[in-house]
């Protein structure tokens, strides 16, 4: 059941034209997508996760990205990997039910109604992750939905 509430496609972000990365969110953390460019080896790629800044690049090159996070995440607990020319860069959440807007602060921007999309379907996964034992994969909200960090009193943590 809750697969089914899980991104159910990624965001580009696209910079003069050219897709920089696709990112997804969850309820607990952000995940970045870099097509890795042909013929490097991946011992050449390095990732420098900080709690508000991430930078990406070929050792010996200026980072191909070196900007600030949306929001904190916690370090000890992000990471990243190679695996089929993809970088994949998994951000956990310092906020847990937060909903990014975008993973650079200033950059790529969802739109209105995107973030809206997505504050819903992290609020169904807290449901979900809450009670267990209900359903939410077809529930729907009306109007306005709250924020899934902070609604009634926020997410336990137990």
């Amino acid at each position: 059941m809750a697969e089914k509430l899980a991104p159910e496609k990624r965001h580009d972000f696209v910079h003069k034209g050219q897709k920089v990365f696709e990112w997804d969110q969850t309820l607990e953390e952000v995940n970045l997508y870099i097509t890795l460019p042909p013929n490097v080896h991946s011992k050449a790629f390095h990732c420098k996760i900080q709690s508000k800044h991430l930078e990406v690049g070929i050792k010996g090159n200026p980072p191909y990205l070196n900007h600030d996070l949306s929001a904190p995440v916690k370090t000890d607990c992000s990471f990243w990997t190679l695996e089929d020319d993809i970088m994949h860069i998994t951000l956990q959440k310092r906020e847990k039910g937060q909903t990014w807007a975008s993973p650079i602060l200033g950059q790529g921007q969802l739109d209105p109604y995107a973030t809206d999309l997505e504050q819903k379907r992290l609020m169904l996964q807290r449901f979900q992750e809450e009670n267990p034992g209900f359903d939410f994969s077809q529930a729907q909200f009306t109007g306005n939905c709250p924020d899934p960090s902070s609604f009634m009193g926020g997410i336990r943590s137990d």
